[in-house]
């Protein structure tokens, strides 16, 4: 996965989504065009995806007007019709309509004590290989003074990133019986909008549980400020919002199934990876605590098994293109200088290889 990056100091969402659509023309097509594939691969009929995306974006525009007029304007910049890039952007939201929730999709932990010490996190993006061969980094302005720094696919609002509030965001999929293909908010557009206006666990829990999904994700949100809460995840879904929040030490780990007691009655995964995904995340509990620094953290994240751990995903290229993941992208949050340090590939690579930071 080759990785772009950008700096957009418009605050203006029209401005910033022709900026973007403009200047990334070819990579929005190219994601697009992998998708729609993907989805008629998966089942999906492209009048059901044109449904989904247009029903997301008028949710979207409902909740939050600006992000709304950001995809208008990058869909112009680009070319290419609304209801594609609407689509493109509610990917999560139309994958709701397949049959079966599988989806072997990301680890995430963290580390937030309740004192001085800084957060220490980490996650692991697994997704199918062949519809990202190439993902961007955006620096970004808003209209209410917040800058924002995230690690996206072309095409879509956000997904994991931080704000020069100190306020992280880790974000995995999950799957839930209340899951439903009339399309809702857009999952990242919410993973946007709390980087855009949060400036602390609360608001970012206030934030999210307003938007009205039809698919479930979760949301790992985490402070540099140790007020309480410090961290926590909150899980979505259109049965409800549930908050998960850290041990007594400060630990949290969520991989792609739930976590609340409530809504894993109504579990809908078929993702056998992510219970041992997880357990295998606890069990290096106190190694993640204690590495301080990225490389330690991502060694601490395999542990002794290294490429063999669960959290690390090689794609099978004898499985059709729904049925393959990998390992594609390890990211780590600084929030209190405002920092994401990732390496493409799993955390063994960033090791091998060295980190980036943004």
């Amino acid at each position: 996965m080759k990785l772009h990056r950008f700096h957009c100091d418009t605050p203006d969402p029209k401005q910033r989504g022709q900026q973007i659509g403009q200047r990334f023309a070819a990579q929005i097509a190219q994601t697009l065009i992998l998708y729609l594939d993907f989805f008629r691969v998966a089942g999906i009929s492209e009048q059901q995806v044109r449904k989904i995306g247009e029903n997301s974006m008028d949710a979207l525009h409902d909740w939050c007007a600006p992000l709304a007029e950001e995809l208008c304007a990058m869909a112009e910049g680009a070319k290419l019709p609304l209801w594609q890039l609407a689509s493109l952007n509610a990917r999560t939201e139309v994958l709701a309509a397949m049959p079966k929730g599988a989806s072997a999709e990301c680890s995430t932990a963290v580390f937030a004590p309740q004192s001085a010490e800084p957060v220490r996190s980490m996650q692991t993006w697994d997704w199918h290989d062949a519809l990202v061969p190439e993902a961007l980094l955006l620096h970004l302005h808003t209209a209410g003074g917040r800058q924002i720094k995230l690690f996206s696919e072309f095409g879509m609002l956000g997904k994991i990133g931080v704000n020069n509030a100190g306020v992280g965001l880790h974000f995995n999929i999950l799957h839930h019986q209340s899951d439903h293909a009339d399309g809702g908010v857009p999952v990242h557009a919410v993973a946007r909008l709390v980087l855009e206006q949060a400036q602390s666990v609360s608001e970012a829990i206030e934030l999210a549980q307003s938007a009205r999904v039809s698919a479930s994700t979760v949301l790992t949100v985490f402070s540099h400020t140790p007020h309480s809460p410090r961290a926590a995840c909150i899980e979505l879904s259109p049965a409800g919002a549930c908050v998960v929040l850290p041990s007594e030490t400060g630990w949290l780990s969520h991989t792609n199934h739930f976590l609340d007691p409530t809504l894993s009655q109504a579990e809908r995964s078929d993702d056998d990876s992510t219970r041992p995904r997880i357990a295998h995340l606890n069990r290096q509990q106190h190694a993640i605590q204690e590495s301080l620094d990225t490389a330690a953290r991502a060694r601490a994240f395999c542990g002794d098994l290294g490429e063999a751990a669960p959290i690390c995903f090689i794609p099978d290229p004898g499985q059709p293109i729904t049925e393959r993941w990998e390992t594609l992208l390890t990211i780590a949050i600084d929030c209190a200088d405002f920092a994401l340090e990732y390496a493409t590939g799993n955390p063994m690579s960033l090791i091998n290889n060295g980190h980036l930071r943004f």
